[in-house]
């Protein structure tokens, strides 16, 4: 697909003469991060089996050749590298999703999130007064209050893993309880899980049934919806899953729960990717997309970011569209902020999480 239909969406009028429908304009590149909701919401549209079927063709190795071809041909350095490292703090999940979570753990992380480098960092940076952090804080539904205690007031958001995170196999009713609760409890996005057993079955109606009735259980919080790439075990349910999740409203998909044996990859990304571009330009709705799992290095976050400005262009690496889920990211960007202003690198435990 060339350069100039990847920033805008070609469609057919009911005349059937080709019409185009631009992005939304550009952002300069050091405008400021906005924390906010700020795009039209996907409202989902009918459950379209012939659309699905014309997704349906994966090539693996058409994928994995584009990966290695992005990641191989791009080199970002020095100021530069230091700037697209800010920029991935900006859009990122700060998460912490672990069996011994407790309150307080809770807070120190929010406390991170609020001030996420050193004050020589940020000195050294020349960025004091610019409030680039993540967009948002990701727990459990019982540390959902205490997120939005310890956030209020700094624009970042509460996103609250729900619908019996990681698996999604209890009771579609309890599943939604448990999204309406974390809603009344502040949460203001929603990862949900999906089934992968739905999946597999190819059983697209109740699949699009389920992420509807999600969508609505959500209100205003926006629908982040987990796929389980890991599990799906094709791209091709990859690419289906994606499209149905689309369909049913979300205003996000996400490759992996952080607890699969495998989660985010690039040529996986790729094809969530290009099913969100097929996704505008049929309907002309901007939807979101966040890897999460395995994301642990600056190196691997630029690889994303740089996937996200080929594929689907700069309005893709704003925090509005555009998420990494992660839990160890922000110490290894510190870290190398800190070996470009210092030509040392230090050691993690001076770059404290929680």
């Amino acid at each position: 697909m060339s350069s100039t239909i990847r920033e805008a969406g070609l469609g057919a009028d009911r005349l059937g003469a080709p019409k185009v429908t631009p992005l939304p304009a550009r952002t300069a590149a050091n405008a400021p991060v906005s924390q906010a909701h700020g795009i039209a919401r996907n409202p989902g549209m009918k459950l379209d089996l012939g659309f699905m079927e014309s997704m349906r063709s994966v090539n693996r190795s058409a994928l994995e050749r584009r990966v290695a071809s992005l990641t191989k041909r791009r080199s970002i350095k020095a100021d530069n590298q230091a700037a697209w490292l800010l920029r991935a703090v900006a859009c990122m999940d700060l998460t912490t999703l672990n069996s011994n979570d407790t309150d307080e753990r809770v807070r120190r992380l929010c406390a991170k999130a609020v001030n996420p480098f050193r004050r020589d960092i940020v000195e050294g940076l020349g960025i004091t007064g610019e409030k680039i952090r993540p967009a948002a804080v990701c727990v459990y539904h019982p540390f959902v209050a205490t997120a939005v205690d310890a956030l209020r007031g700094s624009g970042i958001h509460v996103a609250a893993v729900s619908t019996a995170f990681p698996h999604g196999l209890t009771p579609l009713s309890t599943r939604l309880q448990e999204i309406e609760a974390s809603v009344s409890e502040g949460a203001d996005e929603i990862d949900v899980v999906i089934p992968r057993g739905l999946v597999f079955g190819a059983k697209w109606q109740e699949l699009y049934n389920e992420i509807v009735a999600m969508r609505a259980a959500c209100g205003e919080a926006h629908l982040k919806v987990i796929l389980g790439t890991g599990d799906l075990a094709t791209l091709r349910n990859v690419m289906l899953a994606s499209m149905v999740a689309m369909m049913a409203g979300a205003d996000f998909i996400k490759t992996s729960t952080g607890k699969e044996s495998v989660n985010a990859t690039l040529p996986v990304g790729l094809a969530m990717v290009r099913a969100i571009r097929a996704y505008f330009e049929e309907t002309g709705y901007l939807i979101g997309f966040k890897p999460a799992g395995g994301i642990s290095t600056a190196k691997a976050s630029l690889d994303w970011l740089v996937l996200m400005k080929e594929e689907l262009g700069r309005r893709w690496l704003e925090p509005d569209l555009f998420r990494f889920g992660a839990s160890s990211l922000l110490t290894d960007i510190e870290r190398q902020l800190e070996h470009h202003l210092t030509g040392h690198y230090s050691a993690n435990h001076r770059h404290a999480m929680a």
